[in-house]
C-alpha cells in the first residue's frame, strides 16, 4: 500500500472529530441562533436551484439568440462550420475547411435545404476564409462579435457547429488560456499556420466544429474553434479538454479585409523575408533555421543576411525549427526591431532587424 494513501485517514480524522464537536455545540444550544441556523441552511438550498435555473436558462438564451448565425459547410466530401458575418450573406470559417475548393453547399440551421455559396477568399497564414451565400435563407441572422480584451481565463463559453457532421451542436466549458501560440500540422487537412494570441477552451473541440462559433454568455462570438491539442503519446488521438479558437478580433481584421477588399491587404504578421528550413546537428537534433532564400528588399535583406546563414535566436528565443521560428515573429508585428543571431561558415554573427510583413 502507497504510505502516502495510508496518512489520509489519520489527517482527515481530527478534523472531522473537531466538525462533529462544532455541530453538536452549535445543536445543543436550543436558542433562535439555532432557527435562524435552520432558515439560512433552507435559504441556501433554495438558492441552489434558483442559480441552476438561472444559469441554465443563460444557456437556453444564448443558443436560441446564436445557432441562427451558425452554418453547416460542406466543401466536397468534407464538413466544416460557418459564423454569418454580415447581412449581406457573407460566412467566415477556417481556411482548412474550405480547402482548395472554389463552390460549396451551406446549409443553416432553420433551412431544410442546403444553399449555394462560392469562395471570397481564403488566407491559409491565418487559417481563415470568407464565402458567400447565393442567396440570404430565412431565419439568417449576422453573430456579434465580442471584445478579445474582456476575454478572461474561468468565463463560461458555448462552442456551437457541426462536430461530425451533426448540424447546431452545442458543447460548453470555460475558457481555460488565452494568448496562447498555436501550430497546426500540414497534414489531415490542416493549414501548418503558426497563430498567436489564440484562446484555450475545455469545451469540446471535434472535427466539423472547425470555423463554427465559441460564443459567450452574452452572446458573442468571441473565438472561431479551429483546433483540438493532440496527444503524441497516445497516437496523436485528440486530447480531451484542449481545443483552440481564433480570437474575435483577429477574426474582424481578416475576414473584414476579405469583405471590403476581395484579400487580405495588411496582415498584421511580421516576417525575416526568408525561404528557409530546419537543419540538424550531427545527433540528428533540430539545431536552427538555414535560410534558402533571402526576399529582395525584405527584413533579412536589409539586415545583410544571405542564404546559407543559420538563425539559432530571434531576441532571447533560442530557434531549433522552423516551427520555433514561426512561433517566435507570431508574438511581433511589422516594423518592430528585433536581434537575431545566425551562424555564418561556423562564426556566430548578430544582426538588427527590422521585421517587414508577411
Amino acid at each position: 500500500m502507497d504510505a502516502s494513501r495510508t496518512r489520509v485517514p489519520r489527517r482527515l480524522g481530527p478534523v472531522a472529530a473537531w466538525a462533529c464537536a462544532l455541530l453538536l455545540v452549535t445543536g445543543c444550544t436550543g436558542s433562535g441562533r439555532g432557527s435562524d441556523g435552520a432558515r439560512e441552511g433552507g435559504t441556501a438550498q433554495a438558492a441552489a436551484p434558483r442559480a441552476a435555473n438561472d444559469l441554465q436558462a443563460d444557456y437556453e438564451r444564448v443558443i436560441k439568440d446564436v445557432l441562427p448565425s451558425v452554418v453547416q459547410i460542406q466543401a466536397g466530401d468534407s464538413l466544416g462550420s460557418g459564423v454569418v458575418y454580415d447581412g449581406k450573406g457573407h460566412v467566415v470559417t477556417n481556411a482548412h475547411v474550405v480547402g482548395d475548393r472554389e463552390s460549396f453547399r451551406v446549409t443553416t440551421a432553420s433551412s431544410e435545404g442546403a444553399v449555394a455559396a462560392r469562395l471570397v477568399s481564403s488566407y491559409p497564414e491565418q487559417d481563415l476564409a470568407v464565402i458567400k451565400l447565393d442567396r440570404l435563407p430565412d431565419g439568417l441572422r449576422a453573430a456579434r462579435f465580442g471584445d478579445s480584451a474582456k476575454v478572461a481565463v474561468g468565463q463560461i463559453v458555448l462552442a456551437m457547429g457541426s462536430p461530425l457532421g451533426l448540424s447546431s451542436s452545442v458543447t460548453q466549458g470555460i475558457v481555460s488560456a488565452t494568448g496562447r501560440t498555436v501550430t497546426e500540422g500540414s497534414g489531415g487537412g490542416g493549414t501548418g499556420a503558426t497563430i498567436a494570441n489564440m484562446v484555450q477552451t475545455s469545451a469540446a473541440i471535434n472535427p466539423g466544429n472547425s470555423g463554427g462559433a465559441l460564443v459567450n454568455l452574452d452572446g458573442q462570438v468571441i473565438g472561431i474553434p479551429t483546433l483540438a491539442a493532440t496527444d503524441p503519446g497516445m497516437g496523436d488521438s485528440a486530447a480531451p479538454g484542449i481545443g483552440f479558437a481564433i480570437p474575435a478580433s483577429m477574426v474582424r481584421t481578416v475576414a473584414g479585409q476579405i469583405v471590403e477588399d476581395g484579400r487580405v491587404t495588411d496582415s498584421g504578421r511580421a516576417a525575416l523575408g526568408i525561404t528557409a528550413r530546419t537543419v540538424v546537428d550531427d545527433d540528428y537534433r533540430p539545431a536552427g533555421v538555414a535560410v534558402v532564400e533571402v526576399s529582395d528588399g525584405g527584413a533579412a535583406d536589409d539586415a545583410g543576411m544571405r542564404p546559407g546563414d543559420v538563425v539559432v535566436r530571434v531576441g532571447d528565443t533560442g530557434i531549433t525549427t522552423i516551427t520555433s521560428l514561426a512561433e517566435a515573429l507570431a508574438s511581433m508585428a511589422p516594423g518592430d526591431r528585433t536581434k537575431v543571431t545566425y551562424t555564418r561558415d561556423g562564426d556566430e554573427h548578430t544582426a538588427e532587424v527590422t521585421l517587414g510583413e508577411q
